[in-house]
């Protein structure tokens, strides 16, 4: 599954993924080989409302840890933010006009009440999944506050980087998953927990939700409402669960799903390294990208 870039700009040459742990890299020439720099506790606070780095001259120091200067010379990157910076919504219409303005002035109108800032400046990206029964236009929409944007940039531009590409973690993760048949995506980053639901490669719910533990407890009794979704909406259940960023939880939760419910339960994998809490959506940006 694959959703265009929040913003789009010729192929990038590096690629990296931010959470509040630290930020993940690789070349793009040299997908199997990814560094990772920590950040302190502090340096960035996700969230969709209110400024994410708090600390810019900290993200920098990292950003040349991972990649020294490069003099002048201006070097393109992807960067994956952290998921509970945007929203994400599935939304369905009767009609959807044909020209793109007016489809996303309908988008922001729909996500204005939703979304915890204000969307008519917000940047506001879409694919159309699907046309579903009695011809109702599917659409998987990605939103982001501008501001928080062009916060995650600086410290990029400052190293002397070109953001061409954004996106959000989850949906670059994506391209981790075999979309056959109904299935979730629950991946764990930070405090943070991401639940995506997707029949085939079509993303049918999106979840994005503050943990207090984050332990295997906890995110069962996520899961439960949202299988109890999809038996309902879908007239099925799960054929499978793809878990991320939980090992220390793998074996708990895949029993717990095993019983409760029958499915099979895997862990993301990528060619190019483990998934993990902190490049789940760096590894799937690669597997994208990579030939």
């Amino acid at each position: 599954m694959k959703l265009a870039s929040l913003l789009k700009d010729p192929p990038p040459t590096h690629a990296f993924e931010l959470s509040e742990e630290g930020i993940a890299f690789a070349l793009i020439a040299e997908p199997a080989h990814t560094e990772f720099a920590q950040l302190d506790a502090g340096v960035l606070a996700v969230s969709p409302a209110h400024g994410n780095i708090q600390q810019p001259h900290a993200v920098l120091d990292r950003i040349h840890t991972l990649v020294p200067p490069n003099g002048h010379r201006k070097r393109r990157a992807a960067l994956i933010l952290p998921d509970y910076c945007a929203r994400v919504a599935v939304l369905d219409f009767d009609a959807f006009p044909p020209h793109p303005n007016e489809q996303a002035a309908l988008l922001r109108f729909r996500l204005k009440k939703s979304v915890p800032f204000d969307v008519d400046s917000a940047i506001v990206n879409y694919v159309v999944q699907a046309r579903g029964p009695e011809k109702k236009v599917e659409i998987l929409a990605a939103v982001i506050a501008a501001d928080i944007v062009a916060e995650y940039e600086t410290p990029f531009r400052a190293a002397g980087f070109h953001p061409g590409f954004i996106t959000i973690s989850s949906l670059a993760a994506l391209n981790l998953l075999e979309s056959d048949g109904v299935s979730l995506l629950v991946k764990l980053s930070g405090r943070v927990l991401s639940v995506l639901v997707l029949d085939g490669a079509v993303v049918k719910l999106t979840r994005c939700i503050e943990m207090d533990a984050g332990g295997a407890e906890e995110i069962d009794s996520v899961l439960h409402p949202t299988i109890a979704y999809i038996e309902d909406e879908l007239k099925t259940r799960p054929q499978r669960i793809w878990l991320g960023g939980l090992a220390a939880d793998f074996a708990e939760l895949a029993e717990r799903c095993q019983v409760s419910w029958g499915m099979a339960v895997e862990p993301l994998r990528s060619r190019f390294g483990a998934p993990g809490r902190t490049n789940s959506g760096l590894l799937g940006y690669l597997e994208s990208v990579a030939g």
